[in-house]
């Protein structure tokens, strides 16, 4: 399976075109900050420890740090993967929405995680991303579920809210998936420090393994 990933990032890293361009020989990935009132800022060992777990058993060239970017920023562009949650509000203005289509329409790759609240307010902002695509809900074939690691069932349950299963939704453009959207599955609760949420070990690992995968797809068929 490690061999099979190392072709595959290999193959990406010569054949494909960057977003942007990365100095440093590794990927830099960023959270992104958003209006509106959500609390994007929330669990922020989060994505610090997806980035040491990816390191630590992936051969993946990703920096250790990752940064905060405002939505309608140019520097989105420099981060081939960014990440998105919270609990409440956000909006975006026209200036906004332009920017983070033109990023996704350029190579770039948007994972959302809704760590509850966060669905009501997000719905309306991705339509007004991209009118004219379908939010769809992703088959547990998916090769996002078996990247590296396999989930069956698809991107498993980490926190408990309204007893609902989790739900794994993208927008595709042109035939490429651009964003990616868990709902009910709260895999941040996972990542970030265990007594933060005193989410299970084994959870923990399940919500590592899926934030991997995620990550190694967006960076390689991006």
């Amino acid at each position: 399976m490690i061999f099979r990933i190392v072709l595959i990032f290999l193959a990406a890293c010569f054949l494909a075109e960057p977003i942007a361009a990365q100095t440093s020989g590794e990927f830099e990935i960023a959270r992104a900050k958003y209006r509106g009132g959500g609390d994007w800022y929330n669990d922020p060992s989060a994505l610090e420890n997806l980035i040491r777990f990816t390191k630590n058993n992936l051969p993946i060239p990703i920096s250790e740090s990752y940064s905060d970017v405002d939505l309608g920023s140019a520097d989105l562009h420099n981060y081939p993967f960014v990440f998105l949650t919270g609990h409440g509000n956000i909006t975006l203005n026209n200036a906004e929405i332009r920017n983070v289509r033109e990023y996704l329409e350029n190579g770039g790759f948007l994972y959302i995680d809704d760590d509850y609240g966060l669905d009501e307010y997000l719905q309306p902002v991705l339509q007004q991303i991209f009118p004219e695509e379908e939010l769809v809900e992703l088959p547990f074939n998916f090769p996002i579920f078996d990247q590296v690691y396999s989930f069956q069932n698809g991107t498993p349950k980490i926190h408990e809210h309204d007893g609902k299963a989790p739900q794994t939704f993208g927008i595709f453009y042109e035939g490429r998936l651009v964003l990616l959207y868990t709902y009910e599955a709260n895999l941040g609760d996972g990542w970030t420090d265990a007594e933060v949420h005193n989410v299970p070990q084994s959870l923990r690992e399940q919500a590592l393994q899926m934030g991997a995968n995620i990550l190694v797809y967006a960076l390689t068929n991006n």
